[in-house]
């Protein structure tokens, strides 16, 4: 049974940074891209970031380019996203995802975490 667990939420104030992190277990193929959308609250969910098995490709939603980094651990099975400069918009649940075909163009991801919430205040 495959599980995102998703960690590092929370409070920020504007212009501050947080750290979120995923760990996978329960994957049985053996590449897979990771990334992160997230759902602010009464709009749909949107495309944050994503990076392949290798590390070596990675997209970013135009709103967080710039601000946001997603990196893979050296254990495999976990993503992180650093999120600097944060803006009160940022604000929204963030869900961690897999792909199992290491697919990062229109990043949909196959399995999806319970979500973290970010806050961020004015």
């Amino acid at each position: 049974q495959v599980q995102l667990v998703e960690s590092g939420g929370g409070l920020a104030q504007a212009g501050g940074s947080l750290r979120l992190s995923c760990a996978a277990s329960g994957l049985t193929f053996s590449t897979y891209a990771m990334g992160w959308f997230r759902q602010a609250p009464a709009k749909e969910r949107e495309f944050v970031a994503v990076v392949s098995w290798s590390g070596g490709t990675t997209y970013y939603a135009d709103s967080v380019k710039g601000r946001f980094t997603i990196s893979r651990g050296n254990a495999k099975n976990t993503v992180y996203l650093q999120m600097n400069s944060l803006k009160p918009e940022d604000t929204a649940v963030y869900y961690c995802l897999v792909d199992r075909r290491d697919r990062t163009r229109n990043f949909q991801g196959d399995y999806w975490g319970q979500g973290t919430q970010v806050t961020v205040s004015s």
